[in-house]
């Protein structure tokens, strides 16, 4: 064989190699699923609250580092200062469009059959101690329409929050918080919540549901109404020292619920004045009859029964009222301190339902826990309604109306309910 053949046929098989090398990547590039090629990403939420226990119903292809964050616990003197965002749900602008399962879905998974490739999402698995069917509430992880619909809301009524603050209460950001501010802010340490109470929205089953998740009781359906409100099962922020209140403002999802106002005010009448109380009638009933009923009778001197929606509105307005302002009428504003203190969760009692389970699923409260439906007293009669609501504030003059409503103006401003009648201004 001469040098020049030698040198050719070397050639020739340097050149056959690079070919069989560039048909290969090729091959290879092609094969390969362009979606496999970037970090998956599970639609969901992030949370900068780290749970007390571990939880085996996380989403998939998520651990329990991946999604939750735990929040600095730096303490500094100001209780002010550390309200930190305590849900920081991270969700797409706009739900993703379904695949077309036939055009699209297919070719890929004869790519996926000849590459046996599966990603991180398709091998997880169910947590061998789930069992299907036993959920009742379901997880928000889904990220579907619905659940980006409840988040935005959640982000539309804080903007209107701040914004309604930032306006009419703005020397509130520079006051510190004292025991004051959080004395009606229920405390569950175990899922790290603050729950503030507002009654007649709701409160008595907030609060068996917060004894449930802090495994003082194994349903809601079991807790009395005096065991919920004179019992001492659940502490409130103020009975811990500054650090304590500190630690968990800052590190706590804290949550409020609230109520139309006039819709409250007259549900808080209902049920104070119209059935037997024997701490309203003769503490605030009597004092409402002695000033402003004329010729009030003795037997209603006596006992404080029979008090009429209008007389009570005229105790309320009253700047010199006989008797001094209680929690079921006084203003969210003032009960919550919501300039002062940050809260992550509004919810409403509109939509309580939704609300209440919704703000479950984000604490990854026990999944066949739900918010109870039952009506704490007078089971019998009717809850208080838009409708029940007019009727009883067409017992009063438009002067009064206009007063009643001036008198809750911020809690409509701050909590986004609209002027109930028409002739308000």
């Amino acid at each position: 064989m001469t040098p020049r053949a030698g040198t050719m046929r070397l050639a020739c098989m340097f050149s056959s190699i690079l070919l069989f090398g560039a048909a290969g990547l090729l091959l290879f590039i092609s094969l390969q699923d362009p979606t496999e090629l970037s970090p998956q990403q599970v639609p969901g939420i992030k949370f900068s609250i780290r749970p007390q226990q571990p939880y085996n119903d996380l989403p998939p292809g998520s651990s329990q580092d991946g999604d939750l964050k735990s929040p600095t616990e730096k303490v500094t003197r100001d209780l002010s200062s550390q309200a930190p965002k305590g849900l920081n749900l991270l969700v797409p602008d706009r739900p993703q469009a379904p695949l077309n399962m036939g055009a699209r879905l297919r070719p890929r998974q004869r790519r996926r059959r000849l590459l046996i490739k599966k990603t991180p999402a398709a091998a997880a698995a169910v947590p061998a101690n789930s069992s299907a069917g036993a959920f009742v509430r379901p997880a928000p992880w889904a990220a579907d329409g619905h659940w980006v619909t409840l988040h935005r809301s959640q982000q539309e009524r804080k903007r209107v929050m701040r914004e309604a603050c930032a306006k009419y209460r703005a020397s509130s950001s520079r006051r510190a918080v004292t025991p004051r501010h959080v004395s009606r802010i229920f405390v569950e340490d175990r899922h790290r919540v603050l729950y503030c109470e507002v009654p007649k929205a709701g409160c008595s089953n907030w609060k068996r549901v917060l004894m449930v998740m802090a495994g003082l009781a194994s349903s809601t359906a079991d807790i009395q109404h005096n065991t919920v409100h004179y019992g001492s099962a659940l502490r409130r922020l103020d009975t811990f020292d500054r650090q304590g209140i500190l630690h968990r403002l800052s590190t706590y999802t804290k949550m409020l619920f609230v109520r139309e106002p006039f819709e409250r005010l007259v549900s808080a009448f209902r049920d104070k004045f119209e059935h037997p109380n024997s701490y309203y009638h003769p503490v605030f009933g009597k004092a409402i009859l002695a000033r402003y009923r004329a010729n009030a009778s003795r037997e209603a001197l006596r006992t404080g029964s029979g008090v009429r929606f209008p007389e009570f509105v005229q105790y309320l307005l009253d700047v010199h009222r006989p008797v001094g302002m209680d929690i079921h009428w006084d203003h969210v504003s003032r009960l919550c301190s919501p300039c002062l203190i940050d809260y992550d969760f509004v919810g409403k009692f509109e939509s309580m339902e939704e609300d209440a389970n919704f703000f479950l699923s984000l604490i990854r409260a026990p999944r066949n826990l739900t918010f109870p439906q039952f009506k704490d007293r007078h089971s019998q009669e009717a809850r208080t309604t838009a409708q029940i609501t007019h009727q009883y504030f067409t017992q009063l003059s438009a002067l009064q109306r206009q007063r009643t409503y001036d008198f809750y103006y911020m809690d409509y401003l701050m909590f986004n309910y609209s002027k109930p009648f028409a002739d308000l201004y």
